[in-house]
């Protein structure tokens, strides 16, 4: 059976935000294994405690990420 596992940092998004990731992710594995497979491919998303994920050697926080995406650096 299929898993995606997903790794986020917390509060980076919404719930709606998560359901979304889990649909499109689902729907992009179902296009590549076909849809008798939907019902059994799971899809995880699992939040890590702010500045507990790090790039570079450089732990990166909630507050980064929303800076990264709102273009600032």
């Amino acid at each position: 059976m299929p898993l995606i596992q997903v790794k986020i940092i917390e509060g980076v998004f919404s719930s709606e935000q998560k359901q979304q990731i889990i649909r499109k992710l689902t729907d992009a594995m179902v296009s590549i294994e076909g849809e008798n497979m939907r019902q059994v491919t799971w899809c995880v998303v699992e939040e890590v405690k702010s500045g507990d994920w790090g790039i570079a050697g450089n732990p990166l926080t909630t507050a980064d990420v929303k800076a990264l995406a709102a273009g600032k650096s």
